[in-house]
C-alpha cells in the first residue's frame, strides 16, 4: 500500500491576489487553520500586478449593490491598513471632470450618485475651481466633482503586506501550487494541486480570471469570467507635482474611463483601456492601445508628451456575466465560498470583503475565536523614505544600506537582501518590493547586481535566477554557458 501525504488545513483560500491575500490577513487574527496557494511563483503575479492602483472613493457604482457598500467600507479601512502595514498609499483625493457644458448634467447625476451611495466631502468644482486646484490641466475642461476620500496605492507592495504579515501570523503560503482537481466530501474538501493533496473543511474561490475554473470543478456553472484587458502607460518622475488628484472622465458602460493617475511613487500613469480578449494570457501592449490612452488623457492634460513616456504594461481584469461582485456560497455547497467577478472597484473594496467572507464562512459553520496574540504590523525599510540621520543609522548598522544598487531609485543591496528574506525569489519579485529597475533606466544598471544577489540569498547559480519564473531565465548564449560552467567547477571544488 502506498500511502500519500496529505496536507491539513481548516480554510483553503486559492489565490494570492488582493482578495485572497486581505481574507488570509484578516483570518490570521483567529485561532484556525489557514493554507493559501497560488498558481505563480510569487502572490500578486496575477491580475493584481497589474492593477491600476487607484483608492476609489465609492460615486461611481450603483447604490445599493456589493460594489458599493463594500468600497465605500474598504475606503475607510484603508489609512489605518496602510499604516500598520506599511504599505504605500496617498489619500490624494479624485476629481471627475466633464469636457464640455452638455456633460454637464451627467456629472450632477454622479454627484447624486455619491450622495445615496453615502459619500461625504463631495464638492462640485466650477472650471475656475479646478484649473485652481489642478492648474495644468486642460482650460477647456467645463467642471468637475471633487472626492476627498478617492486615493492611490500600490497594488502589489498592498498584496505583499497583507501576506507577510498573514504568515507571520501563522497562515501557511504554498506558490506554485496549482489547483487541479476538487473532490467533495462529507463534510471536507479533498484538493488535488501540483504539490500534493490538501484536505480542508472549508474553501474560498479567489482565483479571479479563474473562478469559473475552480467553481466547474465542483460541477457549479452559475457564473462565467472572461477576460478584459487594460493597456497602461507610465511617465518619467520628472514630471511628478503636474497633476495632484487621480483625474477622471466622465464614466461609459464599461469602464470608468481613461484616467491621470499620480502614482504614490511620483510617477504619472494613463490608462487603463478596456478590451476584452479571447485569450488568459494577453497581456500585450499595442500602438492601437497606446494612440487610444494617449488621445484621451491628451484632452485632460495637454502637458503629457510621448518622450517622457518610460514603461507600458498591460493586465487583464476578471469580466463577468453578472453586474456586481459574485460572492457569497455556492448553490452546491454552502463550504464553498466565491469571491469571483472582482473588477473595480475590487482592490477598494478588498479589505471589506475579507470582512464579508469571514461573515459568510461563520455562517457556513467556521468556529472563530480570535488570537490573544495577533500581531497587526509589518516593519521595511525603504531607504528613499528617510531623512539623512536616519539613512546614515542604518548604514551604520549595517553596511549593505550604504550600498546603492538601483540609482534611479535609491534602493540599496540591504533592502534587497530584505526583500528576498520576506519572499522573493526573483528578478520581478524584487523589483516590485523595492522598485528597483522601474527608474529612467528600467534597470539596465542594477540588473547584474540584482541577479548576483538573489543568488547569493537563495543559494542558487545567476543562470538559475529567473524574471517571474519557470522559463524566463535572464542569461542567455555565452552569459549562460560561461556560469553554468563555473558553476560545474565550484561544485567539483566543493565535492
Amino acid at each position: 500500500m502506498i500511502l500519500v501525504a496529505v496536507k491539513e488545513t481548516d480554510v483553503l483560500i486559492i489565490g494570492a491576489g488582493i482578495v485572497g491575500a486581505a481574507l488570509a490577513r484578516e483570518l490570521s487574527r483567529y485561532k484556525t487553520r489557514v493554507m493559501i496557494v497560488d498558481k505563480e511563483i510569487d502572490v500578486s503575479f496575477g491580475t493584481s500586478k497589474a492593477n491600476s492602483g487607484i483608492v476609489h472613493s465609492g460615486i461611481h457604482d450603483h447604490p445599493g449593490t456589493l460594489k458599493a457598500r463594500l468600497c465605500l467600507r474598504g475606503n475607510r479601512l484603508f489609512p489605518e491598513l496602510a499604516a500598520k502595514l506599511n504599505f504605500l498609499y496617498k489619500q490624494n483625493g479624485a476629481v471627475i471632470v466633464c469636457r464640455n457644458k452638455e456633460e454637464i448634467p451627467a456629472l450632477e447625476k454622479l454627484y447624486d450618485n455619491g450622495k445615496l451611495n453615502g459619500l461625504t466631502g463631495l464638492r462640485r468644482l466650477t472650471k475656475e475651481e479646478l484649473l485652481h486646484m489642478e492648474p495644468h490641466l486642460s482650460p477647456d475642461l467645463a467642471a468637475a466633482i471633487y472626492a476627498p476620500s478617492g486615493g492611490t496605492v500600490v497594488p502589489f507592495d498592498m498584496v505583499f503586506a497583507l501576506v507577510e504579515n498573514a504568515v507571520a501570523n501563522g497562515v501557511c503560503l504554498s506558490l506554485l501550487t496549482e489547483v487541479q482537481k476538487i473532490m467533495p466530501g462529507r463534510e471536507d474538501f479533498l484538493v488535488q494541486t501540483g504539490q500534493g493533496l490538501i484536505r480542508t473543511a472549508y474553501l474560498v474561490n479567489a482565483a479571479g480570471l479563474h473562478a469559473a475554473e475552480v467553481a466547474g470543478m465542483i460541477k457549479d456553472e452559475s457564473f462565467s469570467i472572461y477576460p478584459r484587458k487594460g493597456e497602461e502607460y507610465l511617465f518619467d518622475r520628472k514630471l511628478e507635482g503636474m497633476v495632484h488628484s487621480t483625474v477622471f472622465p466622465l464614466p461609459d458602460k464599461i469602464s470608468k474611463g481613461i484616467l491621470l493617475i499620480p502614482t504614490v511613487d511620483g510617477n504619472i500613469m494613463i490608462g487603463p483601456t478596456a478590451h476584452r480578449v479571447n485569450s488568459f494570457n494577453e497581456l500585450s501592449t499595442s500602438a492601437s492601445g497606446w494612440q487610444e490612452v494617449f488621445a484621451s488623457a491628451g484632452v485632460l492634460a495637454p502637458f503629457l508628451r510621448p518622450a517622457d513616456l518610460i514603461a507600458s504594461f498591460a493586465g487583464l481584469r476578471a469580466g463577468s456575466n453578472s453586474d456586481d461582485f459574485i460572492i457569497g456560497p455556492s448553490p452546491v455547497s454552502p463550504r464553498f465560498i466565491h469571491a469571483a467577478g472582482i473588477e473595480s472597484p475590487g482592490l477598494t473594496a478588498a479589505p471589506a470583503i475579507a470582512e464579508y467572507l469571514v461573515e459568510l464562512l461563520k455562517e457556513a459553520g467556521l468556529k472563530l475565536k480570535e488570537k490573544s496574540d495577533f500581531n497587526p504590523l509589518r516593519p521595511v525599510v525603504r531607504l528613499r523614505e528617510f531623512d539623512r540621520e536616519t539613512q546614515k543609522q542604518l548604514a551604520a548598522e549595517n553596511p549593505a544600506y550604504a550600498n546603492i544598487v538601483c540609482r534611479c531609485e535609491l534602493v540599496s543591496e540591504g533592502e534587497i537582501r530584505d526583500a528576498v528574506r520576506r519572499g522573493a525569489s526573483t528578478l520581478d519579485g524584487v523589483k516590485l518590493r523595492t522598485r528597483s529597475g522601474m527608474g529612467r533606466c528600467q534597470g539596465s544598471f542594477c540588473t547584474p547586481q540584482i541577479i548576483k544577489i538573489l543568488g547569493e540569498e537563495l543559494k542558487k547559480a545567476p543562470a538559475e535566477i529567473t524574471k517571474n519564473g519557470p522559463g524566463s531565465f535572464l542569461l542567455a548564449g555565452w552569459l549562460r554557458n560561461r556560469d553554468e560552467a563555473v558553476a560545474e567547477k565550484e561544485e567539483k571544488l566543493n565535492a
